[in-house]
């Protein structure tokens, strides 16, 4: 397995891997990785030859007050982790894989000024708490989409918004990458995993499981025939609040899958996504109801 630090020498090895006959399989990450990134490279392992998996914790995509600075970060553990769960695909796999460790002043030289906005699709849910966050999401991602040149690049549910988000970036500015959406992968309690979830402390831990269990009580809801939204939201908070009565709710918003338009009926591709803080630490999480 490869690290590479700098933009010219990332460019010029995917340039080698093309030639090569190599297919790329891209995994962007902002590092401090658990299992949830690294069935992301497992999959992409399944569709290239070259997996390019990055580590960059992107100051555009962060607001002022937002955890930058405190954002946990574990380099040389991130490394291992690439490089086992590669291994565990086979030994070219890894012999082929790459850690691209970006740097700041690389991706966002002195004068920088050009951005990457999808418009209509970051107006709502994280878009409405976080204006500026898909802007620092969408520049980023195609600036490794044209260093790396991916064939293929690998996402997580679990950011169900960013996911559109980009595919509608990618189609749009016709990249020829086929973007995968893997799914969400948790903890045995149900949690999502996330970096985030090193912020909390035992108690926090416990607690935040009134995400998981107000999405299911949502998705029972359905099954049961209560198709209303306002309905199944209130049944919602009141599972958060008797789970952590501490909880901050930010939204709880039910969706089309596809165009992510507010849905008042449950229909048969309707997604609920919630971002709850729990002992003020933001968490997000997503189910699909039907």
């Amino acid at each position: 397995m490869k690290i590479i630090r700098s933009l010219k020498s990332m460019q010029a090895h995917s340039r080698q891997a093309v030639a090569a006959g190599h297919r790329i399989g891209l995994v962007p990450t902002m590092g401090y990785l658990h299992e949830g990134h690294l069935s992301l490279i497992r999959r992409a392992a399944k569709a290239a030859d070259v997996i390019v998996t990055t580590i960059f914790v992107n100051p555009t995509q962060f607001a002022p007050g937002e955890d930058l600075e405190k954002y946990p970060r574990d380099e040389k553990r991130d490394v291992r982790r690439i490089k086992a769960a590669l291994q565990s695909v086979s030994d070219e796999t890894e012999s082929l894989g790459v850690v691209y460790i970006a740097r700041a002043e690389e991706m966002y030289p002195d004068g920088f000024q050009t951005w990457v906005e999808v418009t209509g699709l970051t107006q709502s849910l994280e878009g409405s708490k976080r204006p500026t966050h898909f802007r620092g999401v969408t520049t980023i991602v195609t600036k490794l989409f044209n260093i790396i040149r991916p064939d293929v690049a690998v996402f997580g549910q679990k950011d169900y918004q960013q996911a559109a988000v980009l595919k509608q970036m990618t189609r749009d500015l016709g990249f020829p990458i086929k973007l995968v959406v893997a799914p969400t992968v948790r903890e045995r309690d149900g949690l999502a995993m996330s970096s985030r979830n090193a912020y909390l402390d035992e108690q926090g831990r416990r607690e935040a499981l009134c995400l998981f269990r107000a999405l299911t009580t949502a998705r029972e809801l359905v099954r049961s025939g209560v198709l209303a939204s306002n309905d199944i939201q209130r049944e919602m908070r009141a599972v958060i609040k008797a789970t952590c009565p501490t909880a901050v709710i930010d939204y709880i918003a039910f969706t089309d899958f596809d165009s992510l338009n507010p849905v008042k009926e449950i229909a048969g591709n309707t997604v609920c996504s919630l971002a709850v803080h729990i002992h003020r630490v933001r968490l997000i999480d997503n189910m699909k109801l039907r």
